[in-house]
């Protein structure tokens, strides 16, 4: 079953995306997901001037030979660009099998370990009461399992707060549906850790006192600190019993993890940045993590995600893969399948895609009761409109940047 065609498609519905479609002599097609969110076109460089030419008459049952190939043939490995295009290649490519097979994917993966995907929303507000709001919202939505983020006294605009009220850096679009701006340049934020920490532990009190202690909360520092101050969060959340903390200060530094498990209890999670095992391989076997957080889109797709969860699950470490509206419904199908089929399952980041994006990518997934399934669909359950895609072409968007009062530029 040879690959006869390879087609890189952008479109910008409600966000931008790219997809890789593949197509074989015997007429089946796969998609697999290269959004790489405010770098899109790098990718799609990548692709279209360095893969699509060497996948064209290659035998698309093999995989883990492709995958290989793609990494080592290259000589300059790993990083964002060329994870993101391998797992491109990889998904489209188990795709295609499971299509071949007339599975849905997760049965080429062992078959389902669980009836569905708990999975978590993103909650926020700049208020306690838009807060809660939020979260009732959600709860609503089925969401049984929420995200709190929340804004910080004296400072504008800020990570993860959703709002419909005009900010000067994001007017008129729901923050937590897509924080990177359309326009030449990144819109700026502002930002302080003292303010930040000192203010988070009264929300997280207010919030178990509103919502009881059986609700699972989850928080991101989105990298923002450094280890001491990461550690002293931590150790201020614990009272709140928080599902996780997430990505508490830069992941490039995987021995300040080390600091932060000395003070503090509460789960930590990290990774989405990660590219791919050799990254996690050092707070893995130290046990500095609890949740493995990298996306199938960014990680080299499900061949090499799957190699980084068995070695997780060695040291009871489990997922947690990301899952905003910067991964794409097909990268999303990727991770319901691969979620259902491994052991080590934690929980599913979820956010709504827009009504644009949903026209664009039809997809076979349900949301039940708080948990998805990718549904039973021969493949990973989505097809891709090309003529639906391209009303709807690439524009300029950039994820913001944050600066300190002084003017120093600190991490977003």
């Amino acid at each position: 079953m040879k690959i006869i065609a390879a087609d890189v498609i952008v479109t910008s519905p409600d966000r931008n995306f790219v997809t890789l479609k593949l197509t074989t002599d015997d007429g089946l097609t796969g998609l697999g997901d290269a959004t790489l969110n405010g770098r899109e076109l790098s990718v799609v460089a990548y692709l279209r001037e360095h893969v699509v030419p060497l996948l064209i008459g290659i035998d698309a049952h093999r995989i883990e030979d492709t995958w290989q190939f793609l990494y080592r043939s290259a000589y300059w490995r790993r990083g964002p660009v060329t994870m993101a295009a391998i797992a491109a290649v990889d998904v489209a490519l188990w795709d295609i099998k499971a299509k071949a097979a007339g599975m849905p994917l997760y049965q080429l993966l062992g078959g389902a370990s669980r009836t569905g995907l708990l999975a978590y929303g993103h909650a926020s507000g700049k208020s306690n009461e838009e807060l809660f709001d939020s979260v009732r919202e959600h709860q609503e939505q089925g969401y049984r399992a929420i995200r709190v983020q929340t804004g910080v006294p004296g400072l504008k605009s800020i990570y993860g707060i959703a709002s419909n009220a005009t900010f000067e850096a994001n007017t008129g679009v729901r923050y937590d549906h897509e924080p990177a701006q359309r326009g030449a340049r990144p819109a700026e934020e502002d930002w302080d850790t003292r303010s930040y920490l000192r203010h988070v532990p009264t929300v997280f009190e207010a919030v178990r006192n509103e919502f009881g202690p059986e609700l699972p909360l989850l928080h991101d520092g989105h990298h923002r600190m450094t280890p001491i101050q990461a550690a002293k969060l931590g150790k201020s959340l614990e009272p709140y019993d928080l599902f996780w903390l997430e990505d508490v200060t830069p992941a490039e530094n995987p021995e300040a993890l080390r600091l932060v498990r000395q003070h503090t209890t509460t789960p930590l999670a990290i990774g989405e940045i990660f590219n791919t095992v050799w990254d996690y391989q050092q707070i893995i076997r130290e046990q500095l993590i609890d949740y493995v957080r990298s996306a199938v889109t960014h990680t080299g797709g499900i061949t090499h995600l799957k190699k980084i969860l068995d070695y997780a699950s060695q040291y009871q470490i489990k997922s947690g893969m990301h899952g905003p509206t910067d991964i794409s419904p097909v990268g999303m199908a990727a991770a319901m399948h691969l979620g259902l089929a491994i052991h080590n399952f934690g929980i599913q980041e979820y956010m709504r895609h827009g009504d644009k994006t949903n026209a664009v990518f039809q997809q076979s997934f349900t949301w039940t009761d708080g948990m998805l399934h990718p549904g039973d669909t021969p493949g990973i359950g989505v097809e891709l409109d090309v003529d639906e895609a391209g009303r709807y072409p690439y524009e300029t968007a950039y994820l913001p940047y944050n600066r300190l009062a002084d003017g120093t530029v600190h991490d977003w």
